[in-house]
């Protein structure tokens, strides 16, 4: 059985487009909320979101996009893309060529590609509207590619030449933690030599204000303060897009070709709640069991994890969920693992939200720190349990775990370590 490394990270995200970008705005606690204009209409009653800088996706003409002059898109490519799928090509490209990668690494039958998001809302919405206002053949002959949930697998296959195995996930905001599973069983049981993993959201009006309608999403209008997880004042989450990309090899593969590794993937649980299409199960039982399925695969125990990058939405229900669930883990055992939940400054990524905070994970066991929960001042019930560190700490540690949860009861943990 291979072990798994990290060797490569792509970030488009918004504290950060770059991994320097990124260490600093967690080192600092700076968030990436802002007030956006997006939500400036009296019948919103959202204001908040996780933005994303230097880049403008708003038009439905992708010739009107900006982005960095870094990534040069021909306008082939560029027609059939939505914003999110700009947003993973980007990362996907940066995280390549972290890892020192060239095309024909890529491109090749022992490298694959799985992929997580929600497809484009605004664009699909766009695109089936024009084909009623004016008929099929004056239609995008682009636009179901553009726009369905498999969009970003279809174009990031295509563009890179992936040959190996390719995939895209859709389990709301588990998806990209069952990706990296997906991928690890692949390169572990020797299938492929090489995944790169991509999660990426709009994260515009269209992909976040329905959440609104459920009740779901923070109505603080300050950016500063509207996303504070396992805090008594949270109120909801605050969405954000983007693009975030992990590049994982054999370790002996990445080891023959001197990379630099970020970090080992040793294990994963996941395990369903079986109990409500939108709400967690009160407990965390389904949590409880992926957490504990993903110590036995990582072959470690409980006193083994130093931190947990919790998934902890700033949601009332789902915060104390988790709580509950590491409560029953680790606490009632004695043990205290560092607890922090990054949305706090970058916002509930949603399908992206997994890679995310698994990429800043290792990227934190690389740096030789521990990224604080902010916004977290007055506990919510049984989080004076845990314990959650409020600030960043400069620390190595040796292991640590990254939960998700999303609709249907889907819960994921990732455990990674030091390599």
């Amino acid at each position: 059985m291979s072990k798994v490394v990290v060797t490569g990270l792509g970030f488009i995200t918004s504290i950060g487009n770059s991994r320097d970008e990124v260490q600093s705005s967690l080192e600092n606690l700076r968030s990436g909320i802002e007030w956006y204009p997006g939500f400036d209409d009296p019948k919103i009653p959202i204001h908040v979101l996780g933005t994303i800088k230097d880049f403008d996706t708003a038009s439905m003409d992708q010739e009107d996009w900006t982005f960095p002059s870094q990534y040069r898109i021909n306008r082939s490519f560029l027609r059939s893309l939505s914003p999110h799928v700009l947003y993973g090509y980007c990362a996907m490209k940066d995280a390549i060529e972290d890892a020192g990668l060239q095309t024909e690494d890529i491109s090749n039958p022992d490298t694959g590609m799985f992929t997580a998001s929600a497809g484009s809302t605004s664009s699909l919405v766009y695109h089936v509207n024009h084909l009623r206002e004016y008929g099929a053949e004056r239609s995008q002959p682009k636009a179901i590619v553009a726009s369905i949930a498999g969009t970003m697998n279809f174009n990031l296959a295509s563009h890179f030449h992936i040959r190996g195995a390719t995939c895209g996930y859709v389990s709301a905001c588990a998806s990209s933690g069952h990706a990296l599973a997906a991928a690890f069983e692949e390169i572990q049981s020797g299938r492929q030599k090489r995944m790169v993993v991509v999660g990426a959201e709009d994260g515009n009006t269209e992909c976040i204000l329905p959440f609104a309608s459920m009740r779901a999403l923070s109505l603080n209008p300050d950016p500063a303060t509207a996303s504070r997880p396992f805090d008594r004042d949270h109120d909801g989450f605050v969405g954000t897009g983007g693009g975030v990309a992990m590049v994982l090899e054999a370790e002996d593969v990445a080891v023959s070709r001197g990379a630099s590794i970020y970090g080992r993937m040793i294990g994963y649980g996941q395990a369903s709640d079986g109990f409500s299409a939108v709400l967690p199960q009160p407990e965390g039982d389904g949590l409880i069991r992926a957490i504990e399925m993903a110590l036995k695969r990582a072959e470690i125990e409980v006193s083994d994890v130093d931190y947990i990058n919790a998934h902890a939405p700033s949601t009332p229900m789902g915060d104390i969920a988790e709580i509950k669930a590491l409560r029953k883990v680790f606490a009632e055992k004695g043990v205290s693992p560092m607890v922090s939940s990054t949305k706090a400054l970058t916002g509930h990524a949603l399908s992206m939200a997994s890679v995310l905070e698994a990429a800043i994970s290792v990227l934190s066991l690389k740096k030789g720190f521990v990224p604080g929960s902010a916004n977290f001042v007055n506990p919510e019930k049984g989080a004076e349990d845990l314990n959650i560190i409020p600030t960043t700490e400069k620390r190595e540690i040796q292991r640590l775990i990254t939960n998700s949860s999303g609709f249907g009861g889907a819960n994921v943990s990732l455990v990674f370590e030091r390599a």
